[in-house]
Formats: C-alpha cells, sequence, structure tokens
C-alpha cells in the first residue's frame, strides 16, 4: 500500500471573479477547482515523490471525475475513493474580501464526502504506510469522528507514523464530541502542525513555548507552529529553530498550509531530516499562494529547488 494516506474531503472550489464581492449579489465565479484540504495535501506528497494514498467519497458526476483525474494524473493512488451514486462532490464557494480574509459557502455535509463510514476504514490500508496525516477540517459530522477514532487505532496498531494538522475554527472547542477527538488525535499524534491560534485553543495555554511543551510531554516528537506569513517556529524536544517567511506576492492562501505539510511529510518520508524538509516545505507554502486556485500552488520538488534559487532565504536553524 502508499508510504503515506490520508482521509478526508474531496471537493471542488469555485471563486468569486472579484475581490469584495459578496454571496448576497449576482457576480461572475471562476472555477470549479480541484480541493479540499486532504486531497492537496496528498496532491503535493505524490508530486514531491512519495508513494501516495487517498480515502474518500465523490459524487458519479463532473466535479468527482476532475478530482480525482487530477489527483491520478499527479501520481495519487485513488483506489481508495468511493463514487457515490446518489449524492453529489462536495462544493466550496469562496469571496476574498479586501483586508485578505475569505468568506466560504460549503456542502459538505451533504455531499458524497459526509458518506464515509467506519466500515469504509481497512486494516490492509495501512500496510507498509509509514505515516497517516489526519486533518481537523474532516471531522465534520458525528460519523467521521467515528472514521477517525478507528482510523487512528488501525494505524498506531500498525506503528504508523501520524501527523497531525488541526485546521479548526475556535468555536469547534466547545463542541465535546470534538473537542475528545482532537485530544485523541494530539495525545496519538507524532508530528503536530497547528497555527499558533489553534496550538492555543487545543492546549488552552497562552504561551507558546508551554503550550509546546505540554504536546512534546505526550506523545509527539515535532511540532511546527505556522504563523502565515511571518513564518513559524519549528519545535523538537532538544531544541528549536525559526522559519524565515518569502517575500512573495499573495494571489490565494487556500491550500498554502496543505502544500506545506505534504511537502513536509512527503521529504521525512524520503528520509531527508527535519532542517531540510522544512526548508522545501516553507518553500511550497509560499510558492503555493502565488497561484490562483487551491490545488493549483501544488509543485515538484524540481519547480521548488527553482522557485528556492531565484528567492533564497535563510530558512532554517
Amino acid at each position: 500500500m502508499a508510504e503515506i494516506i490520508t482521509i478526508g474531503e474531496i471537493l471542488v472550489e469555485i471563486m468569486t471573479k472579484s475581490v469584495g464581492q459578496t454571496f448576497e449579489e449576482i457576480g461572475e465565479y471562476t472555477g470549479p477547482y480541484a480541493s479540499g484540504a486532504p486531497a492537496i495535501f496528498i496532491d503535493q506528497t505524490a508530486k514531491t515523490g512519495s508513494s501516495s494514498a487517498i480515502v474518500a467519497k465523490v459524487g458519479n458526476d463532473g466535479f468527482g471525475k476532475l478530482n480525482v483525474e487530477r489527483l491520478k494524473r499527479d501520481g495519487v493512488d485513488v483506489q481508495f475513493v468511493g463514487i457515490e451514486q446518489e449524492r453529489t462532490t462536495g462544493i466550496a464557494f469562496v469571496t476574498y474580501k479586501e483586508n485578505g480574509d475569505r468568506d466560504f459557502i460549503f456542502t459538505t455535509k451533504g455531499s458524497a464526502a459526509a458518506e464515509l463510514t467506519p466500515m469504509d476504514i481497512k486494516e490492509e490500508m495501512f500496510k507498509d504506510s509509514k505515516y497517516f496525516h489526519i486533518m481537523g477540517c474532516s471531522f465534520f459530522n458525528d460519523e467521521m469522528i467515528e472514521v477517525f477514532r478507528r482510523a487512528i487505532s488501525l494505524a498506531k496498531a500498525q506503528n504508523v507514523l501520524i501527523s497531525f494538522d488541526p485546521n479548526i475554527r475556535k468555536e469547534i472547542m466547545e463542541d465535546e464530541k470534538l473537542k475528545a477527538l482532537i485530544l485523541f488525535a494530539l495525545e496519538s499524534c507524532d508530528i503536530f502542525l497547528p497555527g499558533e491560534n489553534e496550538l492555543k485553543w487545543i492546549t488552552g495555554i497562552e504561551d507558546e513555548e508551554e503550550a509546546v511543551r505540554s504536546v512534546l510531554s505526550q506523545h509527539a516528537s515535532c511540532v511546527i507552529v505556522k504563523k502565515g506569513s511571518r513564518g513559524g517556529r519549528v519545535y523538537e524536544r532538544e531544541h528549536h529553530f525559526d522559519i524565515e517567511p518569502y517575500q512573495v506576492e499573495e494571489v490565494d492562501p487556500t491550500g498554502a498550509g496543505d502544500c506545506f505539510a505534504g511537502t513536509f511529510i512527503s521529504l521525512l518520508n524520503q528520509g531527508k531530516s527535519i532542517e531540510e524538509a522544512v526548508k522545501y516545505a516553507n518553500a511550497s507554502g509560499a510558492y503555493a499562494v502565488m497561484k490562483n486556485g487551491p490545488m493549483e500552488g501544488t509543485a515538484t520538488l524540481e519547480e521548488l529547488k527553482q522557485f528556492m534559487k531565484l528567492n533564497e532565504i535563510s530558512a532554517g536553524a
């Protein structure tokens, strides 16, 4: 089976054409673009040379075919992508505000993505896998909560390393079922990839270093705190180092964190050090924001090497 596996939603994204355009008015849109945070992540791992697979469901429609063909083209194993006859592929509508923020309308909960059940998660999916990547945005209903509880348990039983990108909103921690799963994922993961606010929300600790120590005292051996345009910081048990941001023109931030995580896990899978993997991951996130469309910013290692040559920074320890 694949060395890197993920589970979660596959969507299309349809974007407003003009900044400041609202959903309450008639306007022009572009798309559909292949999307879904787990799909972007796994596309990036495949494009950077790792054996990769996704477990998901799409509708028997053009949006589903667009996504599946894109993933196949980029080298993702799609044998675990089910085709639902009675549900459509999920859609995310997005509009961009003048200040750079975004508003979304999702159809995920009523889409084919919501048809994934614990019975779809098989022990053999994790055979020979090295990494299982999970994302908090995929915990969108009670069924998916049970899907991830089962998947985490099966992965740990086979000594598969778990990376966890929470990708959540603050109010998620007010839902007791979701909070319990997030804490279960946290105590199970080997690599934790939160944004700085997510770190505070999940640990309940305001001070970053204290919050990270609380995570590293559990099971994780590496925590990367992502800070968007301000870079980030990598923590291991014995030391830490900062990630200096690239100065690029942001076109579309959607998918940048997924590309960062995909490149990082892919290079760890290929035997690179954390420092080396972070350098490429940092470039990957910056490269992604320069492209319009959530999955349009995924890149090969050669493309990232060229980007790094043209935009040299000190991105490591």
